[in-house]
C-alpha cells in the first residue's frame, strides 16, 4: 500500500519544493561541479524530476550492483522515456566483485556483517568513489525519519569520506510529502513501492515490509537496525553527523 497524502497541502509541497530548487541552485553555484547518486528511490525520483525540469547543471548518475530487481530496470527505462534523458549507469569492476564472491561465497552477505559490507562495497562503494571523482559536492535522496542511523541528518554537511560537501534536499521532508510530490507531477516510481517496498535496494538485500514495520525493516532484515548501511553515508563506521552550524569547507 502506498502511502497516504491527504495530510500534505498544496501550499505546504510548494515550499517545500522552492525550497528543494534553491538549495540545489545554490550546490551548482557553490560546489559545481556536482553530480546527484540516483539510487532510484521514491526520494531520488522527485530529486531527478526537479533537476531535469528546472535544467539544473547537475549530472545524475545510478549505481548498478548487478543484482538488482527487474522492477528497478524497468523504473530506469521508463524514466529515460518520460524525460527523454539518459541517467548514467556505474558498474563495479569485475575483479572486485569476483573476489568478493571467491572470498565469502555467491551469497555470502547473509552469513555475516563483515561479509554483507564486502559486497556493498565492491558493488556500492567502490564504483560511488569512482562516480564522485572531481566533484565537489554530491547530492542524496536521505530522510531524517527514514532510520535511527538518519537522525540528525542536515542538508548540507563535509564529507570527509570523500572530501567534499554533501546535500540531501530532502532531509526535512515527510515520507508523505515526498509521495505527494510524485502524484502531483507525475513521476515515474519503482512498481515495487505498490507491494509494500517503502525503500529499494538490491535483490537479495531487500524485503517487503508488514503494516506497521519501520520503512527500512525491508532492509538487510536479517540484521539490527544499528548496522543498517551500506556505507555509502557512513564515516569511521558511523553516518555522518554535524551540528546545524557547521558548513563544508
Amino acid at each position: 500500500m502506498l502511502p497516504d497524502t491527504s495530510s500534505v497541502q498544496p501550499e505546504q509541497l510548494t515550499t517545500k519544493t522552492a525550497a528543494v530548487v534553491a538549495l540545489l541552485a545554490t550546490a551548482v553555484r557553490d560546489f559545481s561541479p556536482v553530480a546527484f547518486a540516483n539510487s532510484l528511490g521514491a526520494e531520488d525520483m522527485v530529486l531527478t524530476d526537479i533537476i531535469w525540469r528546472k535544467q539544473l547543471e547537475i549530472d545524475i548518475f545510478s549505481l548498478d550492483t548487478g543484482r538488482l530487481p527487474a522492477e528497478t530496470y524497468d523504473l530506469i527505462t521508463r524514466a529515460e522515456r518520460h524525460y527523454r534523458r539518459r541517467i548514467k549507469i556505474i558498474f563495479p569492476h569485475p575483479a572486485d566483485v569476483e573476489a568478493c564472491v571467491r572470498h565469502y561465497g555467491i551469497n555470502g552477505f547473509y552469513d555475516s556483517i563483515e561479509a554483507r559490507k564486502a559486497c556493498c562495497h565492491a558493488r556500492k562503494v567502490a564504483p560511488l568513489e569512482r562516480a564522485l571523482a572531481g566533484k565537489r559536492a554530491w547530492i542524496t535522496g536521505l530522510r531524517a525519519t527514514q532510520a535511527m542511523t538518519r537522525e540528525g541528518l542536515q542538508p548540507i554537511a563535509p564529507d570527509p569520506q570523500h572530501g567534499i560537501a554533501k546535500i540531501s534536499p530532502l532531509a526535512d521532508w515527510s515520507e508523505a510529502e515526498v509521495w505527494a510530490y510524485l502524484r502531483a507531477h507525475d513521476v515515474p516510481y519503482n512498481a515495487l513501492h505498490e507491494q509494500n517496498y517503502p525503500s529499494i535496494g538490491c535483490a537479495p538485500c531487500t524485503r517487503a515490509i508488514a503494516p506497521g514495520e519501520d520503512i527500512r525493516a525491508g532492509r538487510w532484515w536479517w540484521e539490527n537496525p544499528q548496522t543498517k548501511e551500506c556505507g555509502l553515508h557512513l564515516v569511521d563506521g558511523r553516518l555522518q553527523r554535524i551540528k546545524k552550524e557547521e558548513t563544508p569547507v
